[in-house]
């Protein structure tokens, strides 16, 4: 098989291995990431009330307000949202003269193409590292594992920190990875420091396995003094970045803030009724479900990565040099470790596995090219080189077909299921609908709000009691205080607590919404605290209602993936649905009342 090397050196083979070149690589990455920031779900309320309201916050002076954004704790960055908001302010200044109907709507699609954007170029930077110092058919793999998985239409235009580090990994793996013009150690360090400040604390572990292998190649060679001044570069330009941030953050907050430290502080070293914990435990298996559901077949070659190596190197005796198995295995383990930290934490989320979604992919690559080169041995010695070439072709491409649908038909699935949020608060923009002032409701549906970007100007979203227990969040502050710049970010608002106990204060009278969100769910019979309001003719008029998948009633595949409404497909197995409305308050006459 083509070995696994570090750097790739001309060879004198007649056979070329396929090869995309880097510029359509980024266009079709671009494509993939545009499709899924146009269409896909915000999978995480933590997005909306941590991220894209504190930005429309900076953006339109008003917003919702979540307790890490209380100067009390200061567990978010406002330099990372800080960013996002001057790329929306610079984006929509060409915007203003065309007097668009759904200006807000339109910032909110630019900024997550711009991610999208900004994601693809890391994957086409990564992809042809890969292609240039692996193996070209390693990284056609590692696109394909990134483009027809279903994690990575959520990850790609996410608006997050993990996204974020995630972006930042695929750079400090590319300068790690390629050596053609040098050993990039300091590069590398400050990618990944940088994804560490500004985006997530925890991605700083992914680099301990470059500086790991940088300390042993040191100690063979007795360059210590180069490699001790990469490094000391490398973490003096990220330590620099982590000044920045804090000078920002503590202009923001009105106090010296450091949020990396504080965020570990409270993750870490939080205990009794505080921590994440509070939020949720799953069990062990809880990521490999996950990554199963949205990485398939490309999750468990990822898993067999480093024995595929172990067996190439000492079974089959594959003639590598040391320095090639020690950069392999450093390239498959940065997925193993990390795997491995969040697997023993009690609190599991889907977000926390986004920073490793690039070593997934180049782990899967690696195992199926390795795989399918010695699977394709034409060597008389090996048992393989007895199977019919047809045979061979048809064990490799059925799996690989079933993958490419599988990812394709869970992705529709998202897709068609659970897109209503997005799109039914779309009348609120026509004319005459809405006033300033206005309130839009959220009851149950609260976590499903895709934020006051869907809102026209001067119309707030406010929340009524629900069986919800826990603490939403509040209101940025709009007083006027005569002095100082947003004094939202550094007043202490009120009822917050880092306990999720419930504030009261958060709720609005029913009695002062004009519109209400609400769904009609089979599966969720109505309550005294959750009544049918889609079903309350005389006090509700629905102005869009749009299907919505009803889980708890839908079969186990019609929930993984999409299955057509087709005569040939078992009613058992078909997708149930309800519906997702938008309610205007009739006025007393039994009239719906107008914005």
């Amino acid at each position: 098989m083509p070995p696994l090397t570090a750097t790739r050196k001309p060879t004198a083979r007649t056979e070329k291995p396929p090869e995309l070149q880097p510029r359509s690589a980024l266009l079709v990455f671009a494509l993939a990431n545009l499709v899924a920031a146009f269409f896909a779900p915000i999978q995480d309320c933590d997005e909306v009330f941590n991220y894209w309201e504190p930005t429309h916050y900076l953006n339109h002076g008003y917003g919702l307000q979540t307790w890490e954004y209380s100067p009390e704790y200061a567990i978010r960055s406002w330099a990372y949202s800080a960013l996002h908001s001057l790329l929306i302010a610079i984006g929509s200044l060409p915007l203003k003269a065309f007097r668009l109907r759904r200006p807000k709507v339109v910032e909110f699609y630019f900024l997550r193409c711009t991610l999208a954007l900004l994601c693809a170029l890391c994957q086409s930077r990564l992809y042809a590292v890969i292609s240039r110092t692996i193996n070209p058919r390693v990284a056609i793999f590692f696109a394909i594992a990134l483009l027809f998985s279903p994690g990575m239409y959520h990850a790609a235009p996410a608006y997050l920190p993990s996204t974020f580090a995630m972006y930042t990994t695929m750079l400090g793996f590319s300068a790690f990875m390629d050596w053609t013009k040098g050993i990039k150690t300091a590069q590398g360090i400050f990618w990944f420091g940088l994804g560490t400040t500004l985006g997530w604390p925890f991605a700083g572990a992914l680099v301990l396995p470059f500086v790991a292998e940088e300390v042993i190649l040191a100690s063979v060679t007795g360059d210590m003094f180069d490699s001790a001044m990469r490094t000391f570069q490398g973490t003096l330009a990220s330590v620099i970045a982590l000044a920045v941030q804090t000078g920002i953050d503590s202009f923001f907050y009105r106090k010296l803030t450091c949020v990396p430290f504080n965020i570990v502080l409270y993750n870490v070293f939080s205990g009794g009724n505080r921590g994440p914990d509070i939020y949720g435990v799953e069990p062990w298996h809880f990521y490999f479900r996950n990554l199963a559901l949205n990485f398939n077949m490309w999750f468990f070659l990822a898993l067999a990565a480093f024995p595929l190596l172990l067996i190439q190197h000492v079974i089959l005796q594959k003639v590598v040099s040391k320095q090639t198995l020690l950069r392999s295995i450093v390239f498959v383990s940065p997925f193993y470790m990390w795997l491995a930290i969040f697997t023993a934490q009690p609190h599991k989320e889907e977000r926390f596995m986004y920073p490793v979604y690039p070593a997934l992919a180049l782990n899967a690559a690696m195992s199926l090219h390795i795989v399918l080169a010695n699977f394709g041995s034409t060597d008389p010695r090996h048992i393989v080189s007895k199977i019919p070439a047809p045979i061979k072709l048809a064990v490799v491409a059925v799996p690989l077909l079933v993958s490419f649908n599988v990812g394709m038909l869970r992705t529709i699935g998202t897709l068609t299921g659970y897109a209503a949020p997005l799109n039914v608060y779309s009348p609120l923009h026509n004319p005459g609908v809405t006033a300033p002032g206005d309130k839009v409701c959220l009851g149950k549906e609260w976590y499903r709000f895709p934020s006051s970007f869907s809102l026209p100007h001067g119309v707030h979203a406010k929340f009524v009691k629900s069986e919800f227990s826990g603490l939403l969040p509040g209101d940025f502050s709009e007083a006027n205080v005569g002095f100082g710049l947003f004094p939202g970010t550094w007043l202490v608002p009120p009822g917050m607590n880092d306990e999720n106990v419930e504030d009261v204060g958060k709720y609005t009278d029913l009695e002062q919404c004009n519109f209400l969100v609400d769904s009609r769910l089979p599966s969720s019979p109505a309550t005294a605290l959750e009544p049918d309001y889609v079903s309350d003719s005389a006090h509700w008029e629905k102005i869009q209602c749009v299907p919505f998948l009803d889980a708890a009633h839908t079969h186990v595949l019609g929930r993984l993936i999409f299955v057509p409404d087709l005569p040939f497909v078992p009613a058992r197995f078909r997708r149930k649905r309800g519906d997702y409305c938008l309610l205007r308050r009739k006025t007393l006459d039994g009239k719906a009342g107008s914005g």
